[in-house]
């Protein structure tokens, strides 16, 4: 919680810093280059660009795009370009590399990319209302999604035949070592607690939510890669996957307490009736936010540490230079608290779903005993 907590507050102060200072700097710029210089980029670009700012950048490497950046250098832009796939009820089908917009500079084929969303342009540049234009690109989070799938198919399938080849029983060896361990601990201390003897039935489904999620955590903390589990849409399939499971938990009893809960006033259960339904929805809804909000405020530490050497360097070279070891040290701390961070929102996600599974049996509403007073029980 302690260093939850921290990590909150120290996104808080930095964005906000980072957000002024980037404003500072920006308006410097501006005053430096002057209006004719303005003008120049106005008249080739048909339209005035104003400087980048330090925020957008950040928000721009924690957000889904069309292509992998790692680094720029200048007018260097180290990049992996990926597939743009357009279908048009007007246009027809449209494939291509999104290196044809050229960092967004140029229009092809009569497509523009803007913040990263695909607009139809007609001849002369406008956007073109006229056309509809449905977007099934493959973006930097779906491809590292994809990648994550096959990481877990691959290391799950060969414990698997090592264990069927070897048995059960036999000694883990190799990539064993690590991955049983695990295993063991999603069993004993989040499926057995919360699932009692139920726990077979739903282990599967928890250990591929727990390992999905870790390696997407983990993929994530590599330079130049997708922030996949900072993707509210990503946050919201698991969700939803996990409403459903639970939905399909359930049992008469579990819905007879809910709409009539026993032993409780009238006036009491109007007011409880509704809170019980939306208690349903929030608690999926839960899990999706904080998977979301954890991850994408640990991206922007580390961006915020890293951004302040060139913010104070565009403010004075000597200054940038004698902050970077400050922000290099918060930037590595933070780092190893990100890894640690990973692997405990994947245990905090599978082990609450595993709660909200459990509670939906008729154990977790507790029963009535012989002279009719109501048993909670807590799982």
């Amino acid at each position: 919680m302690t260093i939850r907590r921290m990590k909150y507050i120290l996104a808080v102060a930095f964005s906000t810093f980072m957000m002024f200072f980037s404003n500072v700097s920006s308006a410097q710029e501006k005053h430096e280059n002057g209006e004719g210089q303005h003008a120049v980029a106005a008249e080739k670009h048909g339209e005035s660009h104003e400087e980048e700012k330090t925020g957008d950048v950040i928000i721009h490497h924690v957000l889904d795009s069309h292509e992998f950046h790692f680094f720029s250098y200048g007018d260097i832009h180290a990049t992996l370009p990926l597939p743009i796939i357009i279908y048009s009820p007007e246009r027809g089908l449209s494939v291509f590399s999104s290196a044809r917009f050229e960092e967004g500079k140029e229009d092809y084929n009569g497509y523009r990319i803007v913040k990263e969303k695909i607009v139809p342009v007609d001849a002369a540049g406008n956007v073109d209302a006229s056309v509809r234009a449905f977007d099934l690109s493959m973006t930097k989070n779906v491809v590292q999604m994809f990648i994550g799938i096959i990481l877990l198919l691959v290391i799950m399938l060969s414990v698997a035949k090592k264990y069927k080849a070897q048995g059960a029983q036999s000694v883990p060896t190799g990539f064993q070592n690590a991955i049983e361990p695990v295993i063991t601990f999603v069993r004993d201390d989040v499926a057995k607690p919360n699932l009692r003897e139920r726990y077979q039935k739903y282990l599967p489904y928890l250990l591929t939510v727990f390992f999905f999620i870790l390696i997407n955590n983990i993929l994530g903390l590599i330079p130049g890669s997708a922030n996949v589990t900072g993707n509210i849409a990503f946050t919201l399939v698991l969700s939803v996957i996990s409403l459903i499971v639970i939905l399909i938990s359930t049992d008469g009893h579990f819905w007879a307490h809910i709409f009539w809960p026993p032993n409780v006033p009238f006036l009491v259960k109007l007011i409880l009736i509704p809170v019980e339904l939306l208690g349903i929805f929030i608690k999926p809804a839960a899990l999706m936010i904080r998977l979301f909000a954890n991850m994408t405020a640990g991206h922007i530490v580390i961006l915020s540490f890293v951004s302040l050497i060139f913010i104070f360097g565009k403010m004075n070279t000597g200054a940038g230079y004698g902050f970077s070891p400050v922000s290099l040290a918060f930037t590595i701390f933070i780092y190893v608290v990100e890894i640690l961070v990973a692997f405990i929102q994947a245990f905090i996600f599978t082990n609450l779903t595993a709660v909200f599974i459990g509670q939906t049996f008729e154990s977790g509403h507790g029963h009535d005993d012989k002279n009719g007073h109501h048993e909670e029980v807590f799982v």
